[in-house]
């Protein structure tokens, strides 16, 4: 398709038309790629007779290069393979990538460089300029699998006071000087319900919220913004945990046939609690993890909380994957769906946090940022997915 061609598309298909220059002014980049670590030799073809004279024989699949992770393997793919690729709102990603680009992973400083001299006038600019630098590869599982889940997760915005004060009872701790010395610390049933340890925790005490399962929610996204009576939001960061296993209280609720499967939202945990207030305690020391916390300051309401690569989250552009699979500040294209919704959600992300449920190859939790529409679509996000890591060609 010629530039001409582009512009006498209407409105309603100007997306594909702008997608289809983008694919074949650059096809030729397709097949271009980083010297692979492995090679993924063609199939054999399968015996059969020869073709007619008349019809000319199919072409054998041409070798791919597969580089080499320690839980995935990366699979070489040309940009056309890319479910979606040229209808995402491309020139979006940049505020994101230049987040990881304050934190280069090695390999990365000529195209942050680059990347960092000036912002893409628009979202074909920004397509062009990644795909004349890097190359699509397919994630998998070490045997193949390219099929893996991708949930959601949010800031949790909440009440708070800095001393106990009416309902504000349950605690928000920072980290004990002698974590680091005891692993694993407590568990949280432990901490929680023994006084003498509940005394010598009480000087690390940062605020204090109405309820426990608020609490929890807080240590299950790994930070959170707290809002004091004279009006002031902080935000208390991830700090460490009791290197204990996490284990899902929803579950247990299933486990216990106290809901079923498929019920087991915030929603309906919290209306359980609110109807057996007396084992709630019960039900929160079934999770033996706990989360300790650090408190930041909150100067911009606009940034997200750090993640892991030590970078703030854009919502909508920034993921929490394995980094065993994906290395932080790596591009990623995901091909997924609207949370409850056969919707495709198909966009460029940052590869930016982990958590401790991302674990594997194909395995993503998406941010959603902040406030009541970030928490419901979070909860709600439990989708198929498959992705493509963008990386450096040279």
């Amino acid at each position: 398709m010629s530039v001409r061609t582009l512009l006498f598309c209407s409105s309603s298909t100007r997306a594909n038309c702008a997608a289809a220059l983008i694919l074949g002014a650059l096809l030729a980049l397709s097949g271009c790629g980083a010297p692979p670590l492995v090679r993924e030799p063609a199939p054999a073809p399968a015996l059969q007779e020869p073709a007619p004279a008349s019809v000319p024989a199919a072409s054998a699949p041409r070798e791919r290069a597969v580089l080499q992770r320690e839980r995935a393997r990366w699979v070489a793919h040309d940009w056309s393979e890319l479910p979606g690729w040229g209808e995402d709102r491309a020139a979006e990603l940049w505020p994101a990538l230049l987040q990881s680009c304050a934190r280069p992973a090695p390999g990365w400083s000529t195209l942050c460089a680059r990347a960092a001299l000036q912002a893409p006038a628009d979202d074909m600019e920004a397509q062009l300029f990644l795909m004349k630098h890097l190359q699509p590869y397919r994630v998998e599982s070490l045997e193949g699998e390219a099929l893996g889940l991708i949930t959601g997760y949010y800031e949790p915005m909440l009440e708070a006071r800095r001393a106990p004060q009416g309902n504000f009872r349950t605690p928000l701790h920072g980290p004990p000087p002698d974590l680091a010395q005891r692993r694993p610390y407590y568990t949280r049933q432990q901490i929680e319900s023994d006084g003498e340890l509940r005394a010598r925790l009480k000087r690390h005490e940062l605020a204090y919220v109405e309820d426990p399962l608020d609490a929890l929610v807080l240590q299950i996204q790994g930070s959170g913004r707290l809002r004091l009576p004279d009006g002031r939001w902080l935000r208390l960061a991830f700090a460490g945990h009791n290197d204990q296993p996490y284990q899902s209280i929803g579950r247990s609720l299933i486990e216990r046939g106290e809901l079923r499967a498929g019920e087991a939202s915030w929603p309906a945990i919290k209306d359980w609690a609110r109807r057996n207030p007396q084992r709630l305690g019960e039900l929160l020391w079934s999770n033996p993890r706990y989360v300790f916390f650090r408190e930041e300051a909150l100067p911009d309401p606009a940034l997200g909380p750090r993640g892991a690569q030590g970078v703030p989250l854009t919502p909508g552009r920034s993921i929490a994957v394995d980094r065993a699979s994906i290395p932080y500040g790596t591009p990623v294209w995901l091909d997924t769906s609207e949370p409850l919704s056969n919707q495709p959600l198909r966009r460029l992300v940052m590869a930016q946090d982990t958590g401790s449920a991302i674990t594997g190859a194909v395995r993503a939790d998406y941010f959603w940022g902040w406030g009541s529409e970030a928490e419901a679509q979070a909860g709600r996000m439990k989708q198929p997915l498959r992705m493509w890591v963008l990386w450096p060609r040279s």
